[in-house]
This record gives structure tokens, sequence and C-alpha cells, in this order.
């Protein structure tokens, strides 16, 4: 879905652009969107929804949308993570990290939920 961005009034730092209702997206499950020519993966984790880039970093392929979510624990701490679908390596979703090799990262990205939509932020 390609949107092409607008700024709801609480947003000052980002170029919003809305990328669909948030009971569009499953819970455990992610979509991607078309946001500033980038395709973004968008995950609903328990009503907290997470953005990072589509693109895998280990294969090139544009799939982290369609990757298994879950969670796992640094230190005391539970976190979420999504993990690709093709070579299986995980992703934390708040910090884009890669948990099997700390040099690689997804891109992540400002999200907001106003009025039972989904808003991606990107850097202006």
């Amino acid at each position: 879905m390609t949107l092409n961005p607008t700024s709801p009034p609480s947003a000052p730092p980002f170029a919003w652009a809305p990328v669909c209702a948030l009971r569009d997206i499953l819970p455990g499950l992610g979509v991607c969107a078309l946001v500033e020519g980038q395709q973004v993966a968008v995950f609903n984790i328990g009503g907290q929804v997470y953005a990072v880039g589509n693109r895998d970093p280990f294969t090139g392929a544009n799939v982290m949308s369609r990757g298994l979510t879950g969670s796992y624990t640094r230190g005391d701490v539970s976190r979420v993570k999504v993990t690709s679908p093709l070579l299986k390596h995980a992703f934390d979703l708040e910090t884009g990290e890669s948990l099997d090799d700390p040099t690689v990262q997804l891109p992540t990205y400002a999200v907001r939920i106003e009025g039972g939509d989904v808003w991606i932020g990107s850097a202006v």
C-alpha cells in the first residue's frame, strides 16, 4: 500500500504516513507498507505496534513482514522479536538489532496510533 505522507498535528520531527487501520493487522502478524519509497514491515504484538525495514539484511529479500514473531529474554527483561522466514535470523523489534550478529540491524521506524489508524514516521 503506497500512501502520500501527511502530518497529524502531534508529530513534528517526522513525515508521517497513514498505512492501515490497527484492526487490519492481526495480533502476532505483520503487514508490509510502502513509506517514502521504502518497504516497512509493521507488526501488532499484543496491541503494541512495531515497524522495521522489510528487507532481510542477510538475504536481501523483502520478507520480514512474513516473519514469525515471539519473545526472548535479555537480562531480566522480556523483549519481542521477529524471525526471518528464510534463514531464520532473529531481530529485536524495538531496536532492529540482529540477535545472531550484533553488527547487523534492521532500520526501525516511529509508530503512532491515531483514531485507530497506524501511522509510520520517517525522518524528515
